[in-house]
């Protein structure tokens, strides 16, 4: 008989996937059933608004482990099955077949959904979100059509499926309702240059403007806005922000803020229940805070903290916030969090014109977030420093690149 414990995982997902890993890799050698109501092997998202969605990237590369990889780990895969219920007090999840499956430990790694327009035409076809594969093979026909594309939403999703768009020569229009593109992400003044960047290659910018209705027979055929234009489509792609699934957590009594509450090892207010992912609303110790981010960094990084966290393993996630993107000839890394309050100054340092240069937000006089843009060689290792230093900056050297960035930070 088996008295190995179980640990059950729900979410298929990067996250789910990477705690798997990191059980076996630890050692345990109890059971793991990892649960997907999708019925692709659980795969990497962000190369679906970028080279997947391209064509760039063959569909074997989005994928976490082949197939192989869960049977030669003694992985249970469960695809194409929903979790409807969390009964803690039983320790058993309920499946969508009826199936009940008990459990020693739980990790919820349920992601995010897209934020959904309640407008007049919205279940219009041709009226695409981009979150699972899927929707990005239905995009990727779509834009290959070439046409007339607008995009709703001029974030990280919209930004780089209107680079994508463009890149098939598609005529594209951004419809956002800020004065700049990503101004909540990066603040106005790189919201503007990625504002340029999009001009430049021929993206048709219509912000400080609002979608009030698609139309179209079956079929959208067009988008009006909040000042009575209306431009023609042959697709919508609408990328308005992600929610946290929840559900689950709330049924159970969890407690729930922006995400699942956990505190720095990732674990809920039930020792026996983890989140990790885009789900987690979960305690930094660096920021004296709970912080819930949605990119692909914090599913990589966060899920081998919980499953060390299953394991009884003293650990805490305190990684630094970290996206990138690519769009057209630029690429981006981020690292840090500007915060609710925002920042006092941004500092550039390099060729903000050429497309090679370092961004900084400054708070006081400290670093608390900062980009590079297509400088590779030391990648974004050296702005965690700093950012990880609290130590006061002087801004006017901080913007000379004659000056290292490690010797802005004193030892």
């Amino acid at each position: 008989m088996n008295h190995q414990p179980t640990y059950v995982i729900v979410g298929a997902s990067l996250a789910g996937a990477a705690a798997a890993q990191t059980l076996r890799e630890q050692g345990f050698a109890g059971r793991i059933v990892l649960i997907g109501d999708e019925i692709e092997l659980p795969y990497e998202r962000p190369a679906l608004s970028k080279g997947y969605l391209l064509g760039t990237d063959e569909r074997a590369k989005i994928y976490v482990h082949d197939e192989c990889w869960y049977a030669d780990h003694a992985v249970d895969l469960l695809l194409g099955r929903r979790v409807t219920l969390l009964d803690r007090v039983a320790h058993q999840v309920e499946l969508d077949t009826g199936a009940r499956i008990g459990y020693a430990k739980l990790l919820l790694a349920t992601g995010a959904s897209p934020r959904r327009l309640r407008l007049p035409g919205a279940e219009l076809e041709g009226v695409h979100y981009l979150r699972r594969v899927e929707e990005s093979d239905r995009l990727r026909e779509a834009i290959r059509a070439g046409g007339r594309i607008v995009v709703v939403g001029g974030g990280w999703i919209g930004l780089e499926t209107a680079a994508a768009a463009r890149e098939f020569g598609c005529d594209v229009t951004v419809i956002d309702p800020q004065p700049a593109p990503l101004l909540a992400a990066l603040g106005s003044e790189m919201g503007a240059f990625f504002a340029g960047l999009h001009l430049h290659h021929g993206v048709d910018l219509r912000l400080s403007h609002t979608v009030t209705e698609f139309r179209g027979t079956g079929r959208v055929n067009s988008v009006l806005t909040d000042d009575g234009s209306e431009f023609a489509a042959d697709a919508v792609i609408v990328g308005i922000g992600a929610i946290p699934n929840i559900e689950l957590a709330e049924q159970a009594g969890l407690s729930c803020d922006n995400g699942i509450v956990v505190n720095e090892m990732l674990c809920t207010q039930d020792p026996d229940v983890y989140a990790v992912g885009d789900v987690a609303n979960s305690y930094r110790p660096f920021y004296g805070g709970h912080l819930r981010t949605e990119h692909w960094a914090n599913a990589l990084h966060g899920a081998p903290v919980a499953a060390q966290a299953m394991l009884g393993q003293r650990i805490a996630y305190d990684k630094l916030p970290y996206f990138f993107t690519d769009q057209y000839d630029v690429g981006m890394e981020f690292s840090g969090w500007i915060g609710p309050d925002g920042y006092d100054r941004l500092v550039t340092r390099g060729d903000v014109a050429g497309q090679a240069f370092h961004a900084f937000w400054l708070t006081d006089n400290r670093v608390v977030a900062g980009m590079q843009v297509n400088l590779w060689d030391d990648g974004i290792a050296p702005v965690d420093e700093l950012i990880r230093s609290r130590q006061p900056v002087d801004p006017d050297r901080l913007a000379d690149a004659s000056v290292p960035l490690a010797a802005h930070v004193t030892v």
